[in-house]
């Protein structure tokens, strides 16, 4: 069974979503599942199970405590990204995979969490525009989990690293959420605007 097997008995299950009609090709389909296990139906739970913890609650406040849940894995997996720093005596196959593992790992979680909020403002996660989107995400993990190399050149201790790249990863996390709240909000917005219910009651 492919990626595109997997999601499409869901892919009405959630509800109307927002989309300009243009699908994801069954290539970057298959890249974003097989390559960075990414598994939709499991964001749309995640929603769904969202929505009804917090009935009551606003879109904004929903996307924020996926930013905030996300805030702290982020920081355990940033810090595991320098940890095998601090035991010398490790192998450099065993300190690469360790690092290779701790990435992957973030950049899964950071493509989720940007899904997790276009899916509670109402976006189609099928469609192809979150492709560019998710291509973002992966290179601001990047970026974060590069920024400890910086204290390099200082000789600092190790353990310092691995603060370091905990507190970066942190901080990436909450910036691609916290970005990606104002950007699908700012959509959500647009959107209700121009629809009848909204030029009704501007023409009121």
């Amino acid at each position: 069974m492919n990626a595109a097997d997997a999601d499409a008995p869901q892919d009405d299950a959630y509800g109307a979503a927002r989309s300009v009609g243009r699908r994801q090709s069954l290539a970057a389909e298959e890249f974003f599942y097989f390559f960075l296990r990414l598994r939709k139906n499991e964001i749309r739970r995640t929603v769904r199970q969202l929505e009804q913890q917090f009935p009551d609650e606003d879109l904004r406040r929903r996307a924020r405590r996926l930013v905030d849940a996300k805030t702290g894995l982020a920081a355990l997996g940033g810090g595991l990204l320098y940890v095998p720093g601090l035991f010398p005596a490790a192998g450099q196959a065993l300190k690469l995979a360790g690092v290779v593992g701790a990435a992957s790992m973030l950049t899964r979680m950071h493509l989720y969490l940007i899904l997790e909020i276009a899916t509670v403002y109402g976006e189609d996660i099928d469609d192809l525009a979150r492709v560019p989107e998710l291509i973002a995400v992966v290179a601001a993990t990047g970026m974060g989990g590069a920024a400890p190399q910086l204290l390099a050149g200082y000789q600092a201790a190790p353990w310092v690293s691995v603060s370091a790249g905990a507190l970066s990863m942190a901080t990436v996390t909450r910036l691609i959420g916290l970005a990606a709240t104002r950007f699908y909000a700012k959509r959500r917005a647009q959107d209700d605007d121009a629809s009848p219910a909204g030029e009704t009651a501007e023409s009121a």
